[in-house]
Order: C-alpha cells, then sequence, then structure tokens
C-alpha cells in the first residue's frame, strides 16, 4: 500500500470521490424522482478482469431498467486510501470491491451498511461460511464475498521435466535444490521471490507464526519463529538458481513477465494472474502449467493467506441508492455471475452452487481449488491487512542487503506498536 499520493495522483481522488456517490437523482426523502445511477469502485486488474465486470454490468442495467451504474477501475494499490479519504468526506462510491482485510477495517469505522436480512445476502447459506466470516465485524456481516483466494507455487512443468524432477517441490529447501538443479540442467534461474510482505507470508506459516497473535494480543513479528522463517524467505534470494531480489517499483511485473516467458521455471503466486499466465509463450499449452501447494517450513507446515475481495455497500448512501446497491450486489455474487466470471477470469467462485461442471473442469480453477483447503484464515482483527505496511517497507531493505533482518524486523515491530495499542510484544 503506497503511504504517499502523487499531485497527480490526488486530482484522481478528487475526481473520484466528486462521481462516487450519485446523490443528485433522489429526492430529500431519499426516494429516486428517476433511475438510479449508482457508482461501482471495481479494484480488479483493468486488462484481464474488468472486461467481465462490465458485461455485467450491462446484463444488469438490462434487467433492471430504473437502476444505472457507473463502473470505474480503480487500481487495486491505491483503493483503500482513496476509499478511506472518500467515506470519511461523505463522498464515497455506492459499491466498493474490497479486499478481504479491507472489509472489518472498513466496518470498524461505520463506513459499511451491515447487510444481514438485505436482498444482497438473500443466499446466504450458498456461500462457503468461512469466506463470510472473514467480511463479519462484531457479529455483523458487511460484504458479500464476490471471489476467493490464496498462493499456490506455480511452475513450468517443461523446464521441470528438463532437468528431470518429476514432482514440485514440498518444502523450501527442497526448492532451493530444484531450483539448483534447473539452472544446470536448462540454464533458467530455478525460482524468483517477493519481497513484499503478502509473498512472505507462507515462510511464517511454515514456522507456525505469524505476524502477530491475536488471541494472546502480541506482536510476533520479531519472535524466533517469525525470524527463522524470514531468514529462510532471505536466503531464497541469494544461491544457484535463485534470482535476486528485485526491489523497484516494477518488481511484480518483471517477475510476472519472466515466469510467463520460459525465463524462471517457478515463482509464488495467485489465481488473479491464470489468465495472464496463458497469455505468455511458454503457456500457449495451458498443461505445462503446474500449480502446487507452497512448500512447507522446517515445521513441516505450509499455507498462504486466504484472499479474495467482497462486495460491501457504502452506509453514507441515501436510502434509494442502498436499495439500488443491494440489488446489484446480490446480482454480482449470485450462482450465474460468479459461474461466468470464473469461466472468463479463471477466478473462484465464493458460493458452491457456482462450482458447475464447466468451472470444475478449468484447469486453472482446478489447480487452485486443490491448494484452497491449507489456505489460512486471517485473523479476526480489523488492523491486521495494514500490519503489511510495515513490511512492505521493511522487507525491501532486508532483501537487498541495506538492512539487516533483526534491525529491520525491529522497525517493522515499532510501526505495528503505533498501528495496535494494547498488544505487547
Amino acid at each position: 500500500m503506497r503511504r504517499g499520493i502523487a499531485a497527480t495522483a490526488l486530482v484522481a481522488s478528487f475526481a473520484l470521490a466528486a462521481t462516487a456517490c450519485g446523490g443528485s437523482d433522489s429526492g430529500k426523502d431519499g426516494k429516486a424522482d428517476g433511475p438510479v445511477t449508482l457508482t461501482w469502485w471495481d479494484t480488479s486488474n483493468a486488462t484481464n478482469e474488468a472486461p467481465t465486470y462490465k458485461a455485467l454490468v450491462k446484463e444488469f442495467e438490462k434487467q433492471n431498467s430504473g437502476i444505472k451504474v457507473k463502473y470505474v477501475n480503480v487500481p487495486f494499490d491505491q483503493a483503500q486510501n482513496k476509499f478511506d479519504t472518500a467515506a470519511g468526506s461523505k463522498g464515497a462510491p455506492d459499491i466498493l470491491r474490497a479486499e478481504v482485510g479491507w472489509t472489518p477495517a472498513f466496518a470498524k469505522k461505520s463506513f459499511l451498511l451491515p447487510l444481514d436480512g438485505t436482498e444482497a445476502l438473500a443466499d446466504q447459506d450458498k456461500f462457503q461460511p468461512n469466506l463470510l466470516k472473514q467480511a463479519q465485524f462484531e457479529g455483523k456481516t458487511y460484504g458479500v464475498p464476490f471471489v476467493t483466494d490464496t498462493l499456490a507455487l506455480v511452475y513450468n512443468k517443461d523446464l521441470f521435466k528438463k532437468a528431470g524432477i518429476d514432482l514440485p517441490p514440498t518444502s523450501f529447501e527442497d526448492l532451493k535444490s530444484a531450483a539448483a538443479t534447473i539452472k544446470s540442467k536448462t540454464g533458467v534461474d530455478g525460482y524468483w521471490g517477493s519481497t513484499q510482505a503478502y509473498y512472505a507470508q507462507p515462510y511464517l506459516y511454515g514456522e507456525g507464526t505469524d505476524t502477530i497473535d491475536a488471541d494472546a494480543k502480541k506482536r510476533t513479528i520479531t519472535s524466533d519463529a517469525a525470524v527463522k522463517g524470514l531468514t529462510t524467505w532471505q536466503g531464497m534470494f541469494d544461491g544457484k538458481g535463485l534470482h535476486k531480489a528485485d526491489t523497484t517499483a516494477d518488481a511484480y511485473a518483471h517477475i510476472q513477465d519472466a515466469f510467463v516467458n520460459g525465463k524462471v521455471a517457478a515463482i509464488i503466486q495467485g489465481p488473479w494472474e491464470i489468465t495472464n499466465f496463458y497469455k505468455g509463450s511458454a503457456f500457449k499449452d495451458k498443461d505445462n502449467l503446474g500449480i502446487a501447494p507452497v512448500p512447507a517450513g522446517s515445521t513441516g507446515k505450509a499455507g498462504a493467506p486466504t484472499g479474495g475481495h467482497n462486495l460491501s455497500v457504502y452506509a453514507g448512501s441515501d436510502k434509494a441508492h442502498q436499495e439500488a446497491a443491494l440489488k446489484f450486489v446480490n446480482f454480482m455474487t449470485s450462482a450465474k455471475s460468479q459461474e461466468q466470471v470464473a469461466l472468463k477470469n479463471s477466478t473462484l467462485p465464493t458460493r458452491d452452487d457456482a462450482y458447475t461442471t464447466q468451472v470444475q473442469t478449468d484447469p486453472g480453477i482446478a489447480g487452485y481449488q486443490k491448494v484452497l483447503p491449507i489456505a489460512q484464515p486471517r485473523p479476526a482483527l480489523p488492523e491486521y491487512s495494514s500490519l503489511w505496511g510495515p513490511l512492505d517497507t521493511e522487507l525491501p531493505k532486508i532483501a537487498s542487503g541495506k538492512t539487516s533482518l533483526t534491525k529491520g524486523l525491529d522497525s517493522a515491530d515499532l510501526a505495528m506498536e503505533k498501528l495496535l495499542p494494547g498488544f505487547t510484544k
């Protein structure tokens, strides 16, 4: 998450806020004088995901002649701050596609409408219970699960085969060994890791720990287990077949481009990139894409965060807009809509009845479905996702050798202390 906003981005945020609520099409009593115009901030990838959502918006408008939807694609890395600013000034969009960690955080600030008993959650029993739980705060539900995801080890089967490796590595030590073998046999790096905090989580889980212990109200990022896990993470940037750390602003794109074009054999990535994988020269044959659980740490434990997005309704919108927004959320999260999204975007549905035979036979979805059972649910703590911010600042410094692991984690812990009053070390 970016800490600052450049002048151009600031202007953009004001523009977004100005077009957000659509209050001019309803009277003082909250009843619509004419067609209601909703504003939806979609935070999906503008290239490979957004077209599917735009098509669904048009379908919704056909079925609901009295409702128009102003679609706005907001860059994911800017959306949390922009919504926070807009909602605080009563200028937020009527609907937000929110990362699952944002939902309880915005609910705590009273920015979101409780959805229990509303049209948005008319099919509540169809959604996976653990995903609904992540959309709750203090017993109320503030988002409808839209898509779910987790991280997996994705790999180039052909490069692994050329290196004589039949099965994907199941531990980080095995991954290091495989990377060296792949480099020797093919000349291509075997693994390229990320310096982003979200992608470092599996190394913490692999040692049975996390950034915090929510139940004990303790910060654990400097614990022995966390240090051990992140020492393993640090070691994945140095060695034969291990690509050095990329700490540039475009690191994500560099890693993705290298993988899809066969310049690196394996990375850790989520299902939101499946359609982009298939556009690369290495995966013209979709069967060449291998999907396996993230490797385990020294404890034998493996897993990555349960991610995904919810659709939430702004509590500051008037009654007419809220009612229209609830109808829109119900439509977008229906089994039919989720099936369409899954087939077009290769993302994972959040309700069981959307996993039709056609969806389940998609190789990308099928691969990530097998990984989902070991995904780690996030603690029921509104501030949890914000804890990755301090690590996003420190991990690149650690990976590039600009600071030591101990010093970097101490700095991150100090920042987390300010975010979590009442938590001890």
